[in-house]
């Protein structure tokens, strides 16, 4: 994906993240995006603690696309993907991931929430642990505060 399309996806999650929000969940977002870097194949929000944005949608696409196809494909997430979505997107076969927010920064706006106990565990060395290689693209400083900004309350509100 070219850093324009980077920031349109971006953008689009941090939107469904927003709606994920206005339902009473965690505020990330997630979309699958094809390898023309451009259509949206599937869009998800964060469920709760243990169903993440990333997660079920790494779990739809393997359900859904063949293995090939997902190698070219990239999952653009609203921060950095914990260990368990880092997982999940490895086992998926997806190739490619951009994040917005680093885990660290969300760390900082969560603090010991113990909704969202994040883990110090950056998704490079989680995809750098397995056999094959996913590219990864992120923080995407362009956009790194507007997903930050969508968080900035929320979890003291809980």
């Amino acid at each position: 994906m070219t850093p324009e399309q980077q920031v349109r996806a971006l953008r689009r999650a941090d939107e469904v993240a927003r709606r994920a929000m206005l339902m009473g969940r965690h505020p990330f977002g997630a979309l699958l995006v094809a390898p023309d870097g451009e259509s949206v194949l599937a869009e998800q929000g964060n469920i709760d603690t243990v169903n993440h944005a990333e997660s079920t949608l790494a779990r739809f696409a393997a359900s859904n696309y063949p293995g090939g196809y997902l190698a070219k494909c990239t999952l653009v997430t609203t921060f950095e993907p914990c260990a368990m979505c880092a997982g999940t997107i490895y086992w998926a076969g997806i190739g490619r991931v951009v994040y917005g927010a680093e885990e660290t920064a969300l760390l900082a706006l969560t603090g010991d929430h113990p909704e969202n106990p994040t883990l110090s565990l950056p998704c490079r060395d989680v995809f750098a642990a397995g056999q094959r290689k996913v590219e990864v693209s992120g923080p995407v400083e362009a956009v790194a505060a507007e997903m930050i900004a969508t968080h900035e309350g929320f979890w003291q509100s809980r």
